[in-house]
């Protein structure tokens, strides 16, 4: 598939084509499940166009687990369908459509009781393993194993010895969200998507009771723009319900908000080499290797604040704190917290009073002729929500469309990945750059890693990591800026790397280098790049804040204390 770059002038260009042309569809909303549809609807052959408020997975999509998973305590509700759906899924991530962007990882499952709960729990992951099976491909991980007390703490010596009698060791896998949603609503623009970001819906274009598009406000330019459409697909997670008001509309269902935070640690806190799974009170928690870190999540608590930037509070950190420790050797304290985020799950609103036991299936409803609204769902069944969506709005369309081929379609950069791969070597020798540094690339880019790597060919500088985060060469600043869609600060530092939780500055001492990195390739003047990284100074502030109150409408009020980010002027 020929690579498209999501560039400044590519998005001026996406715009312009959006506003001079009826669409088959237009994607109002670019986390996973908006890109997702994108993807669909272009490869079915249909004219398409994605907007994005603000950037690419910018929401829920860039602050979930991280995990690509069957959801393994579904199985006590009963809930095998969803479960094997999203095994289904898994497989094919892992497998075919983004092997460079999916790993398989395993985790400990500790056993508290002897005899009953060996029993009760292998049952459960023997299961969780064969609906694994069932879709006729294999799982993609390894099968799970028994483990004693003794063979469990090998893998992980920091637990304490009466914190388990034995353990499960099962696998699931991981993703870089944000990285995987922007390279979704990549290849969605590679198969002829008008893709763009900071592209804001402010009102719903109609013609007698039909939905014929919609008005689009560019947040970089100022300017506002009429997109028509003949479906229009919103799929803008918990903002749906807001963005269903636009068309005077209550809709068939309603989304919820649940809270989830997650704390990251440094990996050296917590001698492992496996995740961990742990039951609390209220649901299960999870320990998950990310790198040189750790991140530890989550909570799930009813939220009806503002939707944007949500925000965890003290008591919210202490509650993970608690937990994990009650399993550690060696406790962990605040000072070992690098990074802190907060997301919030859209929820189909439900009796239950507990958002842990509201539906994480999802819903796809023709709310009003020419409108399409799809909510709920996970992460990892993203796919499948894309193609209900895309499959309704074709329904509208009243023209024979093909059936949807995305589980056939690999995303950017997984063609040729396992050969490069085991091409590190040369690459290494090829670019002169380290061996770790081209596998770091690799499980970032995939087989685009030729087009980082040019950079540093044409200027060798780049080649050289971030002063103020070493993890990252300064190439993958100036691609992000010049391919992957980025557009301010907290793009760079939030999403296309995820510098902002896994420094304990939070980004600070890196700032003005990636500020002055991207300035040419996004024109930024010198009093634009003061602005942008006084902007990225206010948000780390207001963050730092927000964690210090006691409680949600606090921490809300604190985080709030940061503005928007600025606009190129």
């Amino acid at each position: 598939m020929r690579s498209v770059a999501l560039s400044p002038q590519a998005r001026e260009e996406a715009l312009e084509a959006m506003s001079s042309t009826e669409l088959d569809v237009l994607v109002v909303g670019g986390g996973v499940v908006g890109s997702g549809a994108a993807l669909d609807a272009a490869t079915r052959g249909l004219s398409v166009g994605l907007v994005e408020a603000r950037d690419f997975a910018s929401g829920t999509s860039s602050r979930s687990s991280k995990l690509i998973h069957g959801g393994l305590r579904y199985l006590e509700m009963l809930d095998f369908r969803l479960v094997a759906e999203a095994l289904q899924e898994r497989g094919l991530l892992i497998q075919t459509l983004a092997p460079h962007l999916v790993k398989p990882v395993p985790f400990l499952y500790p056993l508290t009781h002897r005899g009953w709960e060996r029993l009760y729990a292998g049952t459960g992951v023997a299961l969780y393993d064969t609906l694994g099976l069932l879709s006729g491909r294999s799982r993609g991980v390894p099968a799970h194993r028994h483990l004693t007390r003794r063979g469990a703490r090998k893998i992980v010596p920091s637990l304490r010895k009466d914190a388990l009698v034995g353990a499960l060791l099962y696998f699931d896998a991981q993703v870089d969200d944000a990285r995987h949603t922007m390279f979704v609503a990549r290849t969605a623009a590679a198969y002829g998507a008008h893709v763009a970001s900071r592209a804001r819906v402010v009102g719903l274009l109609r013609e007698g009771e039909r939905v014929t598009g919609a008005e689009v406000h560019d947040l970089e330019s100022g300017r506002t723009l009429r997109v028509r459409a003949r479906q229009v697909i919103n799929a803008t997670g918990v903002w749906t319900d807001e963005t269903q008001g636009l068309v005077g509309e209550r809709g068939q269902f309603h989304v919820r908000a649940s809270k989830g935070i997650h704390l990251v640690v440094p990996r050296d806190r917590i001698r492992g080499d496996s995740g961990l799974i742990l039951r609390t009170e209220k649901s299960v928690l999870f320990v998950i290797p990310w790198g040189r870190h750790w991140i530890i999540g989550t909570t799930d608590t009813d939220w009806k604040l503002g939707l944007a930037h949500p925000a965890a509070s003290a008591a919210d950190i202490e509650y993970l704190l608690d937990h994990v420790n009650a399993v550690l050797e060696q406790p962990l304290t605040h000072e070992d917290v690098e990074g802190v985020y907060a997301g919030l799950r859209p929820l189909l609103s439900g009796e239950s009073e507990s958002t842990s036991k509201l539906s994480r299936e999802h819903a796809v409803a023709h709310t009003v002729p020419g409108l399409v609204v799809v909510a709920g769902g996970k992460y990892t069944t993203y796919r499948v929500m894309a193609k209900d969506a895309v499959d309704a709005a074709v329904h509208g369309l009243h023209i024979k469309v093909p059936p949807s081929v995305t589980e056939k379609v690999p995303l950017l950069g997984a063609d040729g990945f396992e050969a490069l791969k085991n091409a590190a070597p040369l690459l290494a020798q090829q670019y002169g750059v380290h061996e770790a540094r081209i596998l770091h690339v690799l499980g970032r880019y995939g087989s685009l890693v030729h087009e980082v790597l040019e950079l540093v060919v044409t200027d060798p500088s780049l080649g050289e990591p971030l002063a103020g985060a070493p993890d990252y060469l300064r190439a993958e600043i100036v691609y992000a800026a010049s391919h992957e869609g980025a557009r301010h600060l907290d793009d760079f530092l939030a999403r296309r790397t995820r510098i902002s939780i896994e420094t304990f500055d939070r980004g600070m001492g890196v700032v003005e280098e990636v500020a002055r990195l991207v300035a040419p390739v996004l024109g930024w003047s010198d009093e634009q790049v003061e602005r942008e990284v006084e902007h990225y100074r206010k948000r780390v502030e207001a963050e730092r804040e927000s964690q210090k109150m006691p409680d949600d409408e606090t921490a809300d009020a604190a985080r709030m204390g940061a503005p928007e980010v600025v606009p190129v002027v």
